[in-house]
């Protein structure tokens, strides 16, 4: 009957004029946000404040079209669902034990301090303590997107401070699953809170367990299966209703947020040998229902509040940018790492994004948060972003300035202790002919494997604290700093060394380290890893005797040069005479 029912040109036409509330949202949505973030991303910031701004436009604060904002919250929790499920699908152990001992509790001590601040902040408002944490907690947590695309376009994601940062972002993450968890409970609870949130925590280890036993096994399995069908539409459809059924599953049979059922389905799922597939199926998916989720926020800020409480939007603001800031320079000093990691990191941690929106969608459903406690997370997070290239650029000028007051830079770095000598047991008069090895990352040790293959002595001088101290277990010759500061390559006896192999990513460590080598043996062979053809021409002006581009192939590159190097005597020139 409903094929066959006549429809009136009226009614059509009424159609055609009036769309449904549903698609109308979608077309400005999609439409507002793609314009503003082409526009946002020509003025050199993340598309992330466009999809806001879309927001801010269809939203009931400002004139025109207004969407619906409850239809757009329901398509923001599809929104987070497949955001949740994107962390837990590129989520790494691996990566987040290389950083440990500096990611985990700098990360938690962070979170501690800026929490308090906004608590504090918040209280003095006049707001409750249980939205004074809210808030605080919504400012401790920096965005994954916009630290990825910054470290990204700076060639720093592979760098030791990189990985830092990014093993740093990846514990707050956790932590904001955990609050995701504990909010409702906050909420619900009057008397036995303590009660609530152990019942909540059995709940969750229940669905952990689940997962662990039966998820672990089950969703790799049926990719695979499915995957072997050869059908590509099949395999997306399979990603998409693990990622939304097991997150509806988790929240009707143990009662926990559809985010961490999401979280935990993209862990799963990571763990499957073709997880790369499932990634790139789920990434068109993830992307547009995350600007719909961003699009829902913005719904939300009321611009007003910019002119009507400026102090407050500047009080949010410096929190984030110099509070946040500030405690993470601190924690990552007192970790006896160099000035310019803490810089990084400090610049990494100096905005929020979309953790900060999710936790201020719930609590403001929960009743914690008042409506003013959203616009001021959203206009610190607009600002913030905005400020955040800035914050970047200005790490390397600071370091700079900072080599230029010794002193100084000695107050505020803390001596890094022994493993910035070689071994006392290490024979310092036989070290003659050896490589020196900067970096042991992944293409650092290819090479030094290589050297190992060929029976050849070398000293690693590296940026990580736990790959010195795997490698002094090792027994091999490991020291820990930053090979760009003199006192570093002092110790590795540059001065009687057949060759130097600069395998760190960070070009301007590398051009420094170059530049050190030289004056310290003019005649020394240099090998340096670059990722650009600009580098490359800089290295070689400088007199490097090689310079390869990219990563893999880079290695084997650094691998065959020093292997011809230090097979034949006249390949290499020979070590300076001992001083």
């Amino acid at each position: 009957r409903l094929c066959t029912a006549p429809v009136s040109s009226q009614r059509l036409g009424s159609r055609m004029h009036h769309p449904p509330t549903l698609l109308a949202l979608l077309a400005t949505g999609f439409g507002l946000a793609f314009a503003l973030g082409m526009l946002a991303r020509r003025l050199g910031l993340p598309p992330l404040v466009g999809y806001l701004l879309a927001g801010v436009a269809v939203g009931p604060f400002t004139p025109g079209f207004v969407g619906d904002v409850d239809l757009a919250g329901e398509l923001a929790e599809v929104g987070v669902i497949l955001l949740m499920f994107g962390v837990g699908l590129h989520f790494s152990p691996r990566d987040l034990l290389a950083v440990r001992a500096i990611s985990l509790p700098g990360a938690i001590v962070q979170i501690a301090v800026a929490t308090a601040m906004g608590a504090l902040l918040a209280r003095a408002w006049g707001w409750t303590w249980s939205a004074g944490l809210v808030f605080g907690l919504a400012l401790s947590v920096a965005s994954t997107v916009v630290l990825l695309r910054a470290l990204e376009e700076r060639g720093a994601l592979a760098t030791t401070d990189g990985r830092i940062a990014v093993g740093w972002l990846i514990v707050e993450d956790l932590a904001m699953v955990l609050a995701l968890v504990l909010l409702p409970e906050l909420a619900a609870a009057s008397g036995g809170l303590a009660a609530a949130i152990g019942l909540t925590l059995l709940e969750v280890l229940g669905f952990f367990a689940f997962m662990f036993l039966v998820g672990r096994r089950t969703v790799p399995w049926l990719l695979v299966r499915v995957a072997r069908t050869g059908d590509h539409e099949l395999f997306t459809l399979a990603i998409l209703a693990i990622a939304v059924g097991i997150a509806v599953g988790a929240a009707a049979l143990f009662d926990v947020s559809f985010a961490l059922g999401a979280f935990f389905a993209g862990v799963v799922v990571s763990e499957s040998d073709i997880s790369h597939q499932a990634a790139a199926d789920a990434l068109p998916l993830q992307d547009a229902f995350a600007v719909l989720f961003f699009v829902s926020v913005g719904m939300l800020f009321d611009p007003r509040i910019v002119l009507d409480q400026p102090l407050r939007v500047l009080s949010v603001l410096l929190i984030i940018t110099l509070g946040k800031s500030l405690a993470a320079l601190a924690i990552v000093l007192a970790f006896r790492y160099p000035l310019r990691t803490a810089l990084t990191v400090a610049a990494s941690l100096a905005q929020i994004g979309e953790f900060s929106f999710v936790l201020a969608v719930l609590g403001g459903s929960l009743g914690l948060l008042p409506p003013e406690g959203t616009s001021l997370l959203l206009a610190g997070s607009l600002l913030s972003i905005t400020l955040n290239p800035l914050l970047f650029a200005g790490v390397a000028p600071i370091e700079r300035w900072s080599r230029a007051h010794p002193r100084l830079r000695a107050w505020l770095e803390r001596p890094p202790g022994p493993l910035a000598e070689l071994p006392p047991a290490l024979d310092h008069a036989t070290m003659r002919d050896h490589v020196v090895l900067i970096g042991h990352g992944r293409v650092g040790g290819l090479v030094a494997a290589a050297l190992e293959r060929l029976g050849q002595p070398y000293v690693v001088v590296e940026h990580n604290r736990q790959t010195v101290e795997a490698l002094r277990r090792r027994g091999l010759p490991a020291l820990y700093g930053d090979a760009s500061r003199p006192g570093i390559l002092e110790q590795t006896h540059l001065e009687r060394a057949r060759l130097l192999v600069v395998a760190t990513p960070d070009p301007l460590q590398a051009r420094l380290i170059v530049q050190l080598a030289s004056r310290v043996h003019p005649r020394l062979d240099l090998v340096v890893r670059t990722d650009s053809e600009h580098e490359r021409d800089v290295h070689a002006r400088a007199g490097v005797s090689r310079t390869v581009v990219g990563e893999r192939e880079l290695a084997l590159a650094m691998v065959r040069h020093a292997r011809e190097c230090l097979e034949r005597a006249d390949a290499c020139p020979p070590a300076a005479p001992a001083r």
